[in-house]
């Protein structure tokens, strides 16, 4: 058995870089709803988006682990 060290490098690469995506988008949107009141619509606006970012990027990332889905 041997291991493929260029694709576990791609494989780790890769996970760090979509865990960080994914952290920043919801630190963003959270950071975008906490804009003292009245609230500007863009901030509102720009805050939900990068939670439905973060959200789809997770159900993405879900879609890919369970074979299941794969049909």
């Amino acid at each position: 058995m041997t291991i493929d060290w260029l694709d576990l490098l791609i494989v780790a690469a890769t996970s760090l870089v979509a865990a960080a995506v994914v952290v920043t988008l919801f630190s963003l949107g959270v950071r975008l709803t906490s804009t003292p009141e009245p609230r500007p619509r863009a901030a509102t606006v720009g805050a939900y988006v990068c939670f439905g970012l973060a959200g789809l990027a997770v159900l993405y990332g879900i879609y890919l682990i369970i074979p299941a889905f794969h049909g």
